[in-house]
């Protein structure tokens, strides 16, 4: 799964009568940690809605409808997806949540016409909501979607040699409680020099709150694991890191032993 509903950033929310969050912007999948809802929207308007594919326009549109809209990567963490893609030259990945496809889309249309997609997400039917967008824009022949979970199918992959380092990059917007058992798994996997890019390390910003600062459960409940991911990365020699705060914050960590 990708993130939900309850993951607005903590500098956004406001409690209404009921007890409830709210976010202020209402563009669908927006975590931006930035301040200024105007300069998000700038951003959005000016760099990443012109030269947002229509197939990806088409997602966004048809993932707005569904009650957890919010799940999805937001547009400009898709472009930044598109463009990584790109730079590295990757030609065998992997997603790790999937949600309704948007992320995933943007991997696609940026691998070569044999580039794949290993997908794994335990909802098919939230996947299969985003396939004719993904089938329009002509490749879904790239994806190898498994439903279920991801660590019994990492299990298998590890257990075969012959996939030891053959991943060029790995993208995980997942179970966060599992993040570190994915780390370990994908060390194995992912080629040296590749790269792991992990969503949601930023949480909503509620990573620098306070312990007993007001959070909804959800977001209390993984704020832990995502504090101890952030703590084991940065110490974690086997790769060089980088944490940009796109979206509800990414960190990257390319693979050195």
């Amino acid at each position: 799964m990708a993130s939900t509903a309850a993951e607005q950033p903590a500098q956004e929310q406001q409690a209404n009568g009921n007890g409830e969050q709210k976010t202020r912007h209402s563009e669908v999948g927006h975590k931006s940690l930035l301040k200024s809802d105007d300069l998000y929207q700038y951003i959005l308007d000016t760099s990443v809605y012109p030269r947002e594919p229509e197939s990806m326009k088409e997602l966004r549109e048809i993932t707005a409808k569904h009650p957890w809209n919010l799940m999805t990567t937001s547009a400009d963490e898709g472009q930044f997806l598109n463009m990584l893609i790109k730079l590295i030259g990757a030609k065998k990945t992997m997603e790790i949540g999937v949600y309704t496809g948007y992320s995933l889309l943007a991997t696609a249309l940026a691998l070569p016409e044999d580039g794949t997609i290993l997908a794994m997400d335990i909802n098919r039917e939230n996947y299969e909501l985003g396939l004719p967008c993904i089938e329009k824009a002509g490749v879904a022949h790239k994806i190898d979607f498994r439903e279920g979970p991801a660590l019994p199918v990492l299990d298998d992959l590890i257990a075969d040699e012959k996939n030891h380092g053959t991943f060029d990059f790995v993208f995980v917007d997942a179970d966060k409680d599992n993040y570190l058992n994915y780390h370990e798994r994908l060390l194995k996997l992912v080629k040296l020099g590749g790269l792991i890019g992990y969503d949601n390390t930023l949480w909503n910003g509620s990573v620098v709150l306070p312990d007993d600062a007001p959070m909804r459960k959800y977001i209390r409940y993984y704020r832990d694991f995502v504090l101890v991911l952030n703590k084991a990365l940065a110490a974690d020699e086997r790769v060089e890191i980088c944490q940009l705060p796109v979206g509800d914050g990414v960190t990257l960590c390319r693979r050195v032993k």
